[in-house]
């Protein structure tokens, strides 16, 4: 979407003519050192809209709204009259001058608030200024308590133990509490001389619980726009996104500081090389949307391929500072921002931060340990590379041509125009596309009659897909094996196999090189089918496959191959002629390439004639550095095969995707945001006026290009930057409270909102920072431990109120005074979001598998894989048990969205979503009531209470009590029954999940 916005900027028209975009930037350019703020010639401003409109004193307006032809300001600019031209040097050029004219033309629209004169400092706003300590000792409750007492309004009282039980639950695991739970802590509340340490004791273990880092993870996954698909047209699914996500619920439950937090993610593999986190952590900067078309197959040269790049960097730079400081930078790209203190050239800046920086999977290993020998390792391996290169530079240069040819040679490209080594387009069989990696598919040649084999030979293909090259579709696992039985359910020899658990390593790709297996022994193998089965796919790019150019089948050592025009069938293939087709596995045709023994003996070529033209002690310092190599890549080697995470890295590209291999792309200022109109160079930097306001440094220390991102990182959490601390408080505030102290969480600037309580703000912000060490958990605990949290969601009431009002439960003077319970006089009653009413269904139904981590489930079956994939989720069965998990880790698609969570308003994962919608419709009762899910675990829930139930009353009792975390009144439980005996209780079952009361916190 912002790529079309973008296009459409360049290329059409702007239809009305906006004075703040379009307008004031030619005043400011060309008029305000005349007639400004400083300097009023002729007694005539244009920075202010009374004075720009009424004229000088004793003048007619200068302009005159909707009509320019008679506005005295066309004629001065457009030199009508060159006695009083304006101004006397620059002119404005006719574009200019045509824009002042629609303009006012078009009725000298000047928007209210936006003179010069009121927005001279625009760093006179309250988040701009340095965090405030309060006068004396306080508490959250003191400051609600001062704004309610000057308003004449009084807290409502305590909310009851199950109404407390429920909301805790709710905001800190999402999850509803069991009866047993709630009837345990009702009991000790009411039995309990301090029913203040029960409720704490409460909190605390809620905090401790791993259900915490789920619920919480889900917030902040919002912010970030997580998803596990790129967007944009071709949706391609990222099947390694997950480990962020990972990420963020172990980081949240280890109540990991909140600097570290925010380091990690801009910067956690250089200031914490070797640790999981360090890597993991970099999916922040991957986040979101990302168009594959406009990376992968279209050259950075291209108009679209920078456009493309551009916009991932801007996406780099508001999840950094709109997540972390909740500024608006974006909207200094084609100007400075209009209202804050920021430049176009602090947002340009703020992109180079980012420039080294491209999306891809990344290794890493699950553990400390083992990360930390990997990364070593790979320091050594990279410093001893660069070290020998810079030895044989000038070495190849006295080598001259002679080692170009051989490296020709050794690179197979010799006298080829070409690289790719498919001598003809027929490059082989190739499976339907998945998803996922552990899928079986299989292949099979029919010889015609039972022969004896000795020998079979699989060639792998090449393909330029993706610059995957030799080796393409090459299974990871894989078995062979020969039967007459066309089925392989009879009478099967395996004549090899690597694909269980007593073989621990996956089969490398052998590139271009035939893999050549011998059925063994005298008595060898004989049947009519030969099957290749793989049980592992290779990866693709986003996806796997199983491809092989040909298979050869001997009957001896040396004998020709008997599968030469045999018949092939296979469990599905792309037939796409003549490059893919089941017939190209035994049409002779396969790559041709060099053998490893010629390529090996050109090596050794070479290096012998690099050697010749090098001194004894070059020679000397060449071997040993070339032994350490060997060494490091041996231990490389031993390691296990690392996982991979979807992350912002360094990254060389693939195809006509050209990363950056480490060296920052130059980034230049852009010209009212065009990517054709480049201005001057910028450099790496923060947002400039922050510095002086808040006493920050942007200090850039070492040449590495993750030096950049360790400066903005640390500028970030630097303690003085008050955006930052007063940022995370308020949006842990809104999440317990569901408004803000800022009602806008992602917008701290002059177009956002103001805080309600700013000392309480500040408050918070101090504390967090200082007394908590940046500790959530301690943040969590302190709101949820004041009375103003602890409250009813219900004002107070009196007796004039019942009489009076037609809302006897709304407090009049609170309803009239504070209408949107803005000074907190009551708790907010708040609606369950999408993945708690999922996950309640499931909790209540028996079926929530609790089991964390890991790659995501997925509730749809994607059509059309290998183009651009349909995310069918009408197709998936809800009694599938893999889905059957918490819904955080649930694999989130950006361009088809789950049509049940998107009815119940769950977050958009392109866009970056600080607070989610809370919305009432008739859409989700009519999800609530015929969703598939919700009617498959209708069927679980009554099937739960029946086993745990003697008799009807009893389970429909215990099913209203599991849904509702109280028993039911009588008037409540006796038309329940006697609808489960009419409908059964299924279907009383699906009534329960569908009461108001299942859907909201209290």
């Amino acid at each position: 979407m912002r790529l079309l916005c973008l296009i459409a900027l360049l290329s059409s028209p702007v239809l009305a003519v906006d004075f703040v975009r379009d307008v004031r930037p030619i005043f400011e350019k060309h008029c305000y050192e005349c007639h400004g703020a400083e300097k009023q010639k002729n007694d005539y401003r244009l920075d202010i809209k009374s004075a720009a409109l009424t004229g000088g004193e004793d003048h007619a307006p200068n302009i005159v709204p909707g009509k320019s032809a008679d506005s005295p300001l066309i004629h001065f600019i457009s030199g009508k009259d060159p006695q009083i031209s304006m101004p006397p040097k620059t002119k404005l050029s006719p574009a200019e001058i045509e824009t002042i004219q629609h303009w006012i033309d078009e009725g000298a629209l000047w928007p209210e608030g936006i003179d010069t004169a009121k927005l001279e400092d625009k760093t006179d706003w309250w988040s701009f200024k340095p965090l405030k300590p309060a006068q004396d000792a306080v508490t959250i409750d003191s400051f609600i308590l001062e704004k309610l007492t000057e308003k004449g309004l009084k807290p409502a009282p305590e909310a009851d133990a199950r109404t407390l039980i429920r909301r805790l639950y709710f905001d800190l695991t999402g999850l509803p509490p069991s009866p047993e739970e709630v009837t345990r802590f009702v009991q000790e509340m009411q039995q309990s001389h301090e029913p203040h340490q029960t409720y704490e004791k409460l909190v605390e273990s809620l905090l401790a619980s791993p259900r915490y880092g789920e619920r919480w993870a889900r917030h902040w996954l919002d912010l970030v726009h997580y998803g596990e698909s790129h967007g944009y047209d071709k949706d391609k699914p990222r099947l390694n996104a997950w480990p962020y996500r990972d990420y963020v619920i172990r980081a949240l439950n280890s109540d990991k500081p909140y600097a570290r937090f925010i380091e990690e993610q801009i910067a956690g593999d250089a200031m914490y090389p070797g640790t999981t986190d360090g890597v993991t952590a970099l999916g922040f900067i991957s986040a979101g949307p990302w168009d594959l078309i406009g990376h992968m197959e279209v050259p950075e040269s291209k108009l679209d391929g920078k456009i493309a790049r551009h916009l991932d960097r801007d996406d780099m730079v508001q999840n950094a500072l709109g997540t972390f400081c909740s500024l608006t930078v974006q909207c200094a790209q084609c100007h400075n921002h209009k209202f804050d203190p920021i430049s176009q050239e602090d947002y340009y800046s703020l992109q180079a931060v980012f420039a080294a920086l491209d999306r891809n999977d990344t290794s890493y290993y699950a553990d400390d340990v083992t990360m930390q020998r990997f990364t070593a390792l790979e320091k050594q391996r990279i410093s001893l590379t660069a070290a020998i290169t810079a030895l044989e530079e000038p070495l190849k240069a006295k080598a001259g041509e002679s080692y170009a040819a051989l490296t020709k040679r050794i690179e197979g490209a010799a006298e080829a125009k070409s690289t790719n080594p498919n001598a003809k387009p027929d490059f082989g069989y190739h499976s339907a596309i998945s998803p996922t990696q552990d899928v079986t598919k299989w292949v099979q040649v029919d010889l015609g009659q039972s022969s004896e084999i000795e020998k079979i030979v699989l060639k792998p293909c090449y393909d330029d897909f993706g610059g995957i090259g030799g080796g393409f579709g090459f299974p990871v696992r894989f078995k062979i094996e020969v039967s007459n039985d066309p089925e392989f359910k009879n009478d099967v020899s395996l004549v090899w196999r690597k694909h269980d658990l007593t073989f621990m390593n996956d089969f490398a790709s052998p590139g271009l090189r035939p893999f050549e297996t011998s059925t063994g022994g005298d008595d060898g193998v004989k049947g009519r089918y030969v099957r290749v089965t793989a049980v592992k796919l290779a990866p693709r790019k986003g996806d796997y496959i199983f491809a092989l150019a040909e298979m050869e089948v001997c009957a001896t050592k040396d004998g020709p191959n008997i599968a030469a025009g045999c018949g092939v069938t296979s469990l599905d293939s792309i037939e796409a002629p003549p490059r893919w087709r089941k017939t190209n596995l035994t049409d002779g045709i396969a790559p041709e390439a060099r053998s490893q023994e010629e390529k090996s003996q050109l090596i050794a070529e070479r290096d012998a004639l690099l050697k010749s033209v090098a001194d004894e002690k070059t020679q000397q310092r060449l071997f040993g550095l070339k032994s350490q190599l060997q060494s490091v890549q041996d231990g490389l080697a031993k390691l296990p095969l690392p996982q991979k995470v979807y992350a912002g890295i360094v990254h060389t590209g693939t195809g006509n995707f050209k990363g950056t291999s480490g060296t920052p792309r130059t980034i230049h200022l852009l010209k009212r945001g065009d990517i054709k109109q480049p201005a001057q160079e910028v450099q790496p930097h923060s947002v400039t006026a922050l510095d002086s306001l808040f006493h920050l440094n942007f200090t850039i220390t070492g040449t590495d290009e993750s030096a950049r991102r360790v400066a903005l990182a640390k500028w970030i959490t630097d303690k003085n930057n008050a955006l930052t601390w007063r940022s995370i408080v308020n949006r842990v505030w809104q999440h317990h409270f569901g408004r803000g102290l800022v009602e806008t969480a992602n917008d701290f600037g002059r177009m956002g909102g103001q805080p309600i309580h700013p000392e309480l703000l500040d408050f918070l912000a101090l504390t967090f920072r200082d007394d908590f060490h940046g500790s959530l958990k301690k943040l969590h605990k302190l709101i949820l431990m004041s009375a103003t949290y602890r409250r009813t969601s219900f004002p107070t009431r009196s007796p004039n109120d019942l009489k009076n009002s037609s809302y006897p439960h709304l407090s009049r003077a609170a309803s009239i005074i504070d209408s949107n319970n803005l000074l907190l006089s009551h708790q907010n009653r708040r609606k369950l979001d999408a993945e708690s009413v999922r996950d309640s269904i499931l909790a209540v139904s028996g079926t929530l598998d609790l089991t964390m981590g890991g790659p995501s489930f997925q509730d749809f079956v994607i059509d059309k894989p290998q183009h651009s994939p349909h995310y069918e989720y009408h197709l998936h069965d809800p009694e599938d048990p893999k889905s059957h998990r918490r819904s955080i880790y649930r694999f989130i698609i950006r361009s088809q969205q789950q049509p049940f969570m998107t009815v119940m308003d769950c977050a958009d994962p392109s866009m970056r979503v600080d607070k989610r919608n809370e919305s009432l419709s008739p859409l989700q009762a009519l999800a609530m009531m015929n969703n598939g899910l919700t009617v498959a675990m209708a069927r679980h829930f009554a099937a739960r209470v029946a086993k745990e139930a003697p008799d009807l009353e009893s389970q429909t009792r215990l099913a209203f009590t599991l849904a509702l975390s109280r028993e039911p009144a009588a008037d409540e439980l006796a038309p329940l029954i006697d609808y489960a005996r009419r409908e059964g209780l299924e279907n009383a079952c699906r009534v329960l999940l569908n009461l108001n009361e299942f859907s909201f916190v209290d």
